[in-house]
C-alpha cells in the first residue's frame, strides 16, 4: 500500500470534489489511458488500471468515506480489509476495515470457518455510440471462483472428510496467556494448525489441490440498457466470486466505455453536431437534412441565418435510463464560403456588395463606434 499514489491524486482532484467532478475527471482520462486508444502501451494500460481503480472507490459513497477516513489502509487485506486491486479487472474486494477489530477477514483474531462473502469482480466493456444509445445484448466472459465440484467445497478428496482440528477443536481459533505488570491479558487468534478453518484435510482433492475453490471460466449474457453512458457501472448481483462456508457470491461490476462518435458528440441524453449550409441557404432560408442516429430528419432554417446559430430538434436525442424520456439533438449551423467560382458567380456576387455596400458601411461604423467605447 506505500507505493500506492492517493487516488484524488491519480483523477487530479482535491479532497473536496463532488461527484460530477470525480465522473467527469474519471472519463477525461478513461478515455486518455483506454487501451482502445494506446495499443501496446503498457505503461498507459497500468494507468488505465489505476484510473479505474480509483473511480471505483471514490464513486462509492461508503467507500469513499472508508478512503476518506483510513486511506489507502481501508481496503488493506493486512488490515482486515480486502484489497483494491484489480488484477487485470478481475477479483477486488473492498473489505470492511473494522473486520479485524469485529472478528471477520483476515485479522489477527479473525475466526475463518464462518460465511465470508465473495468477492466482487469487474469486467470493462467497450461499446459503440449506437449501442449504448439503443441498447443491446453482450455475451461476457470471464474468471470467476466457484466451489470445486469434485469436493463440494470442503477440499477432500472422494471417499473422505475434512477432520476437526485437533489443536483448536474445530473453532479455528486458540487462546494465549500473557503475564505482563497489569496482569494476566489473554488474547485470541487465528490457529496455526488449520489456519483457522476448524479443519484439516490430510487427503486433498485433486481437482482444487485442497482449496475446495476453483476458477472457471463464465460466460454470460447481459442486457445493456438503452441510454447507458460512458464511465457508468452496471452491478450484477451473486456474478462476482462464489462466498465461502455457506456466505453470498460477490456481484460483477461491468464497467462501460462508449467509444466517440464520428458526427455527435453527447452530453446526459442531449445530443450535439454541427451541419454546414451554403450562403444561398443560410441568407435566404431552406428546409435542409439533420443526421440523426436513426437516419435524417427535415428542419427549416430560416432566411438571415447566422453562422454558429444553434437549433433544437426535439425527442432526437438519447433516452433517459432513469426517466425513459429522450432527450434533444442540438445542431449549429456553418455557413460555407463558397470555393472556385466562376466569373459570372463572381461578378454576381460583386453586384451583390455593391448593393448592400451601403448598408454593410454603416453597421461596421457602428461597430467601430461600440469598440472605441
Amino acid at each position: 500500500m506505500a507505493n500506492k499514489r492517493d487516488y484524488y491524486e491519480v483523477l487530479g482532484l482535491s479532497k473536496s470534489a463532488g461527484d460530477d467532478e470525480i465522473k467527469k475527471s474519471y472519463r477525461k482520462l478513461a478515455k486518455q489511458y483506454h487501451p482502445d486508444m494506446n495499443p501496446g502501451d503498457k505503461t498507459a494500460e497500468e494507468k488505465f488500471k489505476e484510473v479505474n481503480e480509483a473511480y471505483a472507490v471514490l464513486s462509492d459513497p461508503e467507500k469513499k468515506s472508508k478512503y476518506d477516513q483510513f486511506g489507502h489502509a481501508a481496503f488493506d487485506p493486512a488490515m482486515g480489509g480486502g484489497g483494491a486491486g484489480f488484477d487485470g479487472f478481475g477479483g477486488f474486494d473492498f473489505g470492511d476495515i473494522f473486520s479485524s477489530f469485529f472478528g471477520g477477514g483476515g485479522g489477527g483474531g479473525a475466526r475463518r470457518n464462518g460465511p465470508t462473502r465473495g468477492e466482487d469482480l469487474q469486467y470493462r466493456l467497450t461499446l459503440t455510440f449506437e449501442e449504448a444509445a439503443f441498447g443491446c445484448k453482450k455475451d461476457l466472459s470471464y474468471g470467476r471462483v466457484e466451489r470445486c465440484s469434485d469436493c463440494g467445497g470442503n477440499g477432500a478428496a472422494k471417499g473422505t472428510t475434512p477432520e476437526t482440528c485437533p489443536n483448536c477443536g474445530g473453532s479455528g481459533q486458540v487462546r494465549s496467556a500473557q503475564r505482563t505488570a497489569f496482569g494476566v491479558f489473554q488474547t485470541t487468534h487465528a490457529c496455526d494448525h488449520c489456519r483457522g478453518t476448524g479443519k484439516i484435510v490430510k487427503s486433498p482433492c485433486k481437482n482444487c489441490n485442497g482449496k475446495g475453490y476453483v476458477k472457471i471460466q463464465k460466460k454470460l449474457t447481459v442486457t445493456i440498457p438503452a441510454g447507458i453512458d460512458d464511465g457508468e457501472y452496471m452491478r450484477l448481483s451473486g456474478q462476482g466470486n462464489e462466498g465461502r462456508n455457506g456466505g453470498p457470491a460477490g456481484d460483477l461490476i461491468v464497467a462501460i466505455y462508449v467509444r466517440d462518435h464520428q458526427i455527435f458528440e453527447r452530453d446526459g441524453t442531449t445530443l450535439y453536431c454541427e451541419v454546414p449550409i451554403t450562403f444561398a441557404e443560410a441568407a435566404l432560408g431552406a428546409e435542409i437534412e439533420i443526421p440523426t442516429l436513426t437516419g435524417t430528419t427535415k428542419y427549416s432554417i430560416p432566411e438571415g441565418t447566422q453562422t454558429g446559430t444553434s437549433f433544437t430538434v426535439r425527442g432526437e436525442g438519447i433516452v433517459s435510463t432513469r426517466t425513459g424520456r429522450k432527450g434533444d439533438l442540438i445542431f449549429r449551423v456553418v455557413v460555407e464560403v463558397p470555393k472556385n467560382l466562376t466569373e459570372k458567380q463572381k461578378q454576381l456576387l460583386r453586384d451583390f456588395a455593391e448593393e448592400s455596400g451601403q448598408k454593410n458601411y454603416a453597421k461596421r461604423q457602428s461597430f467601430f463606434k461600440k469598440f472605441k467605447k
